[in-house]
Formats: C-alpha cells, sequence, structure tokens
C-alpha cells in the first residue's frame, strides 16, 4: 500500500458493516431503514438490500456506535442485527423458521379458503339454490350461510392473515407504510364491512343498500398473497445459493499434527503454522504451503480451473480445493475470513448486498408507492360513489380493495437485486469476483480493453533465451549483469539472476546501484561502471547498438526484449528474454473484438517487440515504451475520446491506471494493491475471463432491464384496470403475488447463462 492510501486510511478510520435487518417486507420498507442510518453521524455509505435483508454501510467509530444505529433502525421500526449476536447458522436457522411458519400459515389458509371459496361461488349458480326445499327461507338459508362463511373466513384473517395486521399497525405507530399495509387494509375493509352486513344487516339496510358480503375475497386474497410470498421466498433461497456452495466448500475436521501426534481437530480450532496431514479426496481446510509430499488438486471450484494441478514441497494450497490422488502436508498460513476461499466469500456477499445505479430509480418510486396507491384506491372509492349509480357503494368498495391489493411495489424492489445476486455468484462459481453492482453496471458498457503486457497476456515468467557480447566473454558478460540486477526486484532483472545462477554463476554484490524506471539501472560492480538497460538508456548516453542492430531486430521481431549491457561507457552485449504467451490469450482477444471491443495492448518494451507480440496475438493498435506512470495517462487518453475503458493489470505499476479506468480488471496472480484496486478480479488469471466478465455484465443488466419492465408494466396497466372496475379483487390478488414471483424467476434464469 503506498503513503496516500496509508494516509487516507489513517485520516478515515471507518469500519464496514453488512448486518442483517428485520421486519423488511417489501421494497418501500428499503428507503426507511437507509433513511434511518444514514442519519447518524459518522455514517456513510448505507445501502439497503432488500433481497438479502441486509444493511451496508461504514462507520467512523469515534463518532458513532452501533448500538446506537440498532436503536434508531428499532425507532423506525425495523431490528438490526449486532454482529455479536448472529452467526451464519443462527440466521439460516432463522430463515428456516420463518419458511416453516409461512408455510404453516398458507396451509392452514388454504384448508379453510377451499370450503369459502367453493360456497361462495356455488351461490352465484341457480342450482345451488334449487338444492334445498322450496319450504326453506331464502333469507334465513342466505343469512345462515353467510354466517358459515364468517366463521370459515375469520381465522384466515386472524390467523393465517395476522402478519399482515400485525406489520400494519406496527408501521402506523411509525407513520408508516408498506405492501403490508395496502394487504390489511384492503381485506380488513372487506372482511369488516362482511362482519357489518352478517350480523346487522339493518346497518346497511337502513341506508337503502343490499348488505353484500366479502369473504371470498378476504380469504382468496390473504390465501394468495401468502402463497405468493411462500414462492417468493423459495425463490430467493435460491438466488443466494451461491454463497451457501462456498461455505460448503469447508471441510468440518482436519487432521493436525500436536506433539508429534495425528489428532482430529474441528476447523475453528486449527491455528497459524499447525501441520495439517491430507490424504487423497479431502477437502484442503485452510491456506498453507506444502512441507512434505506431492500431489494433484483440483483448484475448479476456487479458480474455474478444470485440469488439477499439480502441487510439490513448497508449493502454495487453496483452503476448500480437494486433494486428487497423493498425501503431503502443509503449514498453514491463512485461515477464515484471511484465507483466499474468506475473501471470495467476503467479496461476494459485498457484491450481493451493494446496490447499481440503475436501481436508484426503482427505490425512489418505491419510497412514495404506497401513500400513492392508498390516495389512488381512496380516490376510486369517492368516484364510484359519485359515478357509479345503481349499486354504487358495493362497485366502489370491491374496486377501492382491488386498487390495493393488485399494486406491488415488491417486484420493483427485487428486480435489480436478485438479478445481481445470481449474476456475482455465477461470476465467483467460475473465477470471476465482482466487487459490486456499479461495477457490474458498468462493465456492460465497456467498448475498450487496455492490457498490460506482462503478467496478463504473457505468463510472467520471463527467462533469458541468448546472449551475445562483444570484446567480453558471454560468461563475463552474465556474471556483471547479474550482479547488477541482484539488487532489482523487476521479472527481467530476476530472470537475468535465475539464468546466471542455472549455469553455474555467482553474482556479487554492487558497490552502488541505481534504478533508472523505465530506462534501466546504472551501477558499480567489480570497479566497473556499467549501464544495463533498453535502447532508449544507451541513446541517453550516446551510445550507438550498431554493431547489434541486425540481432536486435531478428530478436525484437521475436517478440523478445532486448536489455543493452554496457561496461566502462562502452557497449559490450545484449541478453534476450521472452515472457510466452499465454496459451488462451489470442483466443480472448479475438473473442473480444468479436464483441466490439477495441483491444489495446501497454507494453514498456521497444516498438518493434511490440509490434510482434500485437501481431502474434491479434492486437490491432498498442502503445510501446510505457513508463509504469504513463499506463493511467494512456487510459485517460481512450476516455478523453468517449470511450469507456477497462483496465486488465497485475502489478503494482497497474494500479493507478486501474484506478483511473471505469472497471479496473486484475488477475488474481498479481499484487495485493492492484486486487485492491480493481473493481473486479479474475482468480484463474486468464484474459477468457475478461470477455467473460463483460457478458455476464450484459446478460445481468439486461436481466435487470427485464424485470423493471415488467415491474413498471404490471403497476401502470394493474392499478388503472383496478380503479376502472376491470378486475376482480380475487385476480388483482393473484397477479401482485406472481408479480414478484416472476421476477425473482427471471433473475434465477441467469443461473444457465453459461460463460
Amino acid at each position: 500500500m503506498d503513503k496516500a492510501s496509508v494516509k487516507s486510511l489513517l485520516e478515515n478510520p471507518s469500519q464496514k458493516f453488512s448486518l442483517p435487518v428485520e421486519g423488511m417486507t417489501c421494497a418501500s420498507c428499503v428507503a426507511r431503514v437507509e433513511k434511518a442510518i444514514g442519519k447518524v453521524e459518522g455514517v456513510k455509505n448505507v445501502a439497503v438490500n432488500f433481497a438479502t435483508e441486509k444493511a451496508s454501510f461504514e462507520m467512523d467509530p469515534s463518532k458513532a456506535d452501533l448500538s446506537k444505529i440498532s436503536q434508531i433502525v428499532e425507532d423506525a421500526g425495523y431490528k438490526l442485527k449486532l454482529p455479536e449476536k448472529t452467526t451464519e447458522a443462527e440466521e439460516e436457522k432463522e430463515d428456516n423458521q420463518f419458511y416453516k411458519a409461512l408455510t404453516k400459515d398458507l396451509l392452514f389458509a388454504l384448508i379453510l379458503t377451499l370450503p369459502v371459496f367453493l360456497i361462495s361461488m356455488s351461490m352465484e349458480f341457480s342450482w345451488f339454490h334449487r338444492l334445498f326445499p322450496a319450504s326453506v327461507n331464502h333469507e334465513k338459508l342466505m343469512d345462515y350461510i353467510n354466517k358459515v362463511l364468517l366463521i370459515l373466513t375469520t381465522p384466515i384473517v386472524f390467523i393465517s392473515g395476522k402478519r399482515f395486521f400485525t406489520i400494519f399497525w406496527n408501521n402506523l405507530k411509525h407513520f408508516a407504510a408498506d405492501m403490508n399495509s395496502l394487504v390489511a387494509i384492503g381485506t380488513g375493509t372487506a372482511y369488516l364491512y362482511s362482519l357489518v352486513a352478517t350480523l346487522f344487516p339493518e346497518v346497511i339496510a337502513s341506508s337503502g343498500r343490499t348488505p353484500h358480503v366479502y369473504y371470498d375475497s378476504t380469504a382468496v386474497i390473504i390465501t394468495l398473497i401468502l402463497t405468493g410470498r411462500w414462492l417468493e421466498n423459495r425463490a430467493k433461497q435460491k438466488t443466494g445459493s451461491a454463497i451457501k456452495k462456498l461455505l460448503e466448500l469447508k471441510p468440518k475436521t482436519a487432521f493436525v499434527v500436536r506433539n508429534n501426534e495425528e489428532v482430529k481437530l474441528k476447523i475453528d480450532e486449527l491455528a497459524l503454522k499447525d501441520i495439517v496431514i491430507v490424504r487423497p479426496g479431502e477437502k484442503i481446510p485452510a491456506d498453507g504451503i506444502i512441507t512434505d509430499g506431492l500431489s494433484t488438486v483440483d483448484e475448479s471450484m476456487i479458480t474455474g480451473e478444470a485440469i488439477p494441478v499439480e502441487k510439490s514441497r513448497g508449493q502454495k494450497v487453496i483452503g476448500g480445493t480437494i486433494n486428487k490422488n497423493g498425501s503431503f502436508r502443509f503449514e498453514i498460513t491463512a485461515l477464515g475470513r484471511q484465507s483466499i476461499l474468506g475473501q471470495i466469500i467476503k467479496y461476494v456477499e459485498e457484491a450481493q448486498g451493494s446496490k447499481a445505479p440503475i436501481q436508484k430509480l426503482a427505490d425512489k418510486i418505491a419510497s412514495v408507492f404506497v401513500p400513492a396507491v392508498v390516495a389512488i384506491a381512496l380516490l376510486t372509492f369517492i368516484a364510484w360513489i359519485i359515478f357509479g349509480g345503481a349499486g354504487a357503494f358495493n362497485l366502489a368498495l370491491i374496486n377501492f380493495v382491488a386498487v390495493l391489493i393488485i399494486a406491488c411495489p415488491c417486484a420493483l424492489g427485487l428486480a435489480t437485486p436478485t438479478a445481481i445476486m445470481v449474476g456475482t455468484g455465477l461470476g465467483a462459481g467460475n473465477g470471476i469476483l465482482i466487487k459490486n453492482g456499479e461495477s457490474l453496471e458498468h462493465a456492460h458498457k465497456i467498448n475498450v480493453i487496455v492490457l498490460d503486457k506482462t503478467g496478463t497476456i504473457t505468463e510472467g515468467k520471463p527467462s533469458v533465451t541468448d546472449i551475445l557480447s562483444d570484446g567480453i566473454t558471454e560468461e563475463e558478460l552474465l556474471i556483471i549483469a547479474s550482479s547488477v540486477e541482484s539488487r532489482s526486484e523487476h521479472p527481467l532483472a530476476q530472470a537475468v539472476v535465475e539464468f546466471a545462477k542455472s549455469k553455474g554463476l555467482r553474482p556479487e554484490d554492487p558497490e552502488s546501484f541505481k534504478n533508472l524506471p523505465g530506462h534501466g539501472i546504472q551501477a558499480v560492480t567489480g570497479g566497473r561502471a556499467v549501464l544495463i538497460g533498453n535502447e532508449k538508456l544507451m541513446q541517453n548516453y550516446a551510445l550507438k547498438p550498431d554493431k547489434f542492430a541486425a540481432d536486435f531486430d531478428r530478436l525484437s521481431s521475436e517478440g523478445k526484449t532486448i536489455i543493452f549491457v554496457a561496461i566502462d561507457g562502452s557497449l559490450k552485449g545484449l541478453l534476450a528474454i521472452e515472457d510466452p504467451i499465454k496459451s488462451t490469450s489470442e483466443e480472448a482477444i479475438k473473442k473480444l473484438k468479436s464483441m466490439n471491443i477495441k483491444v489495446v495492448m501497454l507494453t514498456g518494451d521497444n516498438r518493434k517487440t511490440a509490434a510482434a507480440i500485437a501481431r502474434r496475438i491479434g492486437v490491432d493498435e498498442f502503445s510501446a515504451e510505457i513508463l509504469p506512470e504513463d499506463k493511467a495517462r494512456e487510459v485517460a487518453k481512450y476516455q478523453e475520446n468517449g470511450s469507456l475503458v477497462s483496465m486488465v493489470g497485475d502489478g503494482i505499476n497497474d494500479a493507478p491506471a486501474l484506478a483511473q479506468s471505469d472497471v479496473g480488471i486484475a488477475m488474481g496472480s498479481g499484487t495485493d494493491v492492484a486486487i485492491e484496486t480493481a473493481d473486479i478480479t479474475l482468480l484463474k488469471s486468464d484474459l477468457v475471463g475478461v470477455a467473460g466478465s463483460i457478458l455476464l455484465s450484459r446478460r445481468t443488466i439486461k436481466t435487470i432491464r427485464q424485470n423493471l419492465f415488467w415491474a413498471f408494466i404490471y403497476n401502470v396497466l394493474g392499478i388503472p384496470l383496478a380503479a376502472l372496475g376491470l378486475l376482480n379483487p380475487m385476480f388483482a390478488a393473484l397477479a401482485m403475488s406472481f408479480s414478484s414471483v416472476s421476477v425473482v424467476t427471471n433473475s434465477l434464469r441467469l443461473r444457465s447463462f453459461k460463460l
């Protein structure tokens, strides 16, 4: 982390939280919880997700505390679950309890609603009345049947429908309203009117109206809405299946060497530096480094790479991956949230809890939706009373209830987050970690991809292929070059040192050393003044590489990087270094170009080397001899032309360009700084993942737009139809219940998308 980042961290010691919120029952709740948390001083970046039922925010602990935030949320009518009071297991248990209670209420309502519906419908047909003798008094029969319907409907309202009225009452105490308020007002009005019509018909008759009952509407509406909630709950559980699958990768136990004995421990009993024994077919319990043995490991669940990876002593293993056919021991280096699997789970949780910009309009509408619908329903009632003609009151009441019931802010609230949950989960399952909903949305607009060469297009494993000298032996040249390069951490320098060691040569420590960024090194070793670097460095010191011109052209045209060596003011030789191009780079670039995306390569190499590599991989545009600090300016240059740019890199010197770009994509094999700066991380370190990220973004945004379209159209058409009396309340309830289900189901279709 650079000095600016450290300074920023010290000046802004914010802590991030993502906590469950109880009591959110529809999309209109989101705005109220966000507003409540956002009022607290020291809290910023508040985002409440209706699909995950969690609130994410940053808090400055010097200005605010969780207990204060929790109290404010409670004052708003909801409950914020604090971290020490909740675990993943408890959350899952509570979800299961909610699901069981919902199932119980639904089954109870179904059993009683069926006879209510059948009796009510039968009363509309003449054959029903012919079932009774002519001597039976019709009015008394109707009175008797209405009382039976009252007895059957009352438990539906006060047992199965209790949740709607309880929430309505709590909302009323906080001067708030949500979808439950609409259901409670609508069904409550129909039930109370029917109750009066049954027990006190003379009250209604005295006003000149025929006492009608609406028990069937009340019972069916409650049952259908509970059915919709049940289906919605089932579907929402599936949208979060990605995190469950990741959690399932953790084994429950592990075999550890303690006091020279093999003991079986639970995962939460493991400690750093423990020596773990892994046998064939077992899951690796934590991150670590192999100390003994060899095997192949299936890392597909983490990286998406299908081919098992060979592992031996000194190599890293990842927790959650599966050992194949060998046995080995390894020392634990990371556990829990600090492990790679823990970081992936954290990434996915944060992404699924975040909001995409496209959701803002839906949230604004949802926040004023319920009061607006209540106002429309009242206007509908008044209009029908005035202009309804004969039977105006009954028509006004029916249409009032229909307007309340048809309206559904939940579909609006679920349209975006459910698609983001499935999309980010699908990405994680394919080795693509997306930081947040904003990154996912922006990625679909990308039309320029800027690729760093080393470690992105190439393997990032350079090696010396050629050595040429003049007036000095190759061995002397190599000793001097490796001695100077031994003080550098540059990948090309390390390649020279490794090549010297492979020849049995021992580099010496230089007396002086000066790094010349973008050019090379100036040093003194063995009493000799040495310059090592590119053609530009030689030119700066008036050294013309004419004697190596033909070799320079030949090696550069092969895509190799050339390092010149000058000793005591005289050019003495060159080293050619090749970094193999990844086998999938050409295929990935071809795919990106087929998606109408311009692909640009940045490299510090000379133009001839850059041109050779560009031709080989199919890149039409490149910038050569780019200094690390110039990369961000190159990105900005394309942005100034109106392009939306994604930078793909893996090194520390890529971090500014990643931050400058509209969507930064980091290779998982890269540095922590690059990964932290990036919006998307590719665990597989493969350019194919870049195309996959953009395709995933395009499909997710397409799904969100479909969801929002149907959610808006449903309400735009449904409410006027209900107000005009063209929609029976029972059909309104059916439509409302399945509007949310259809949105969630459409989001789930993303799971079958092939990247």
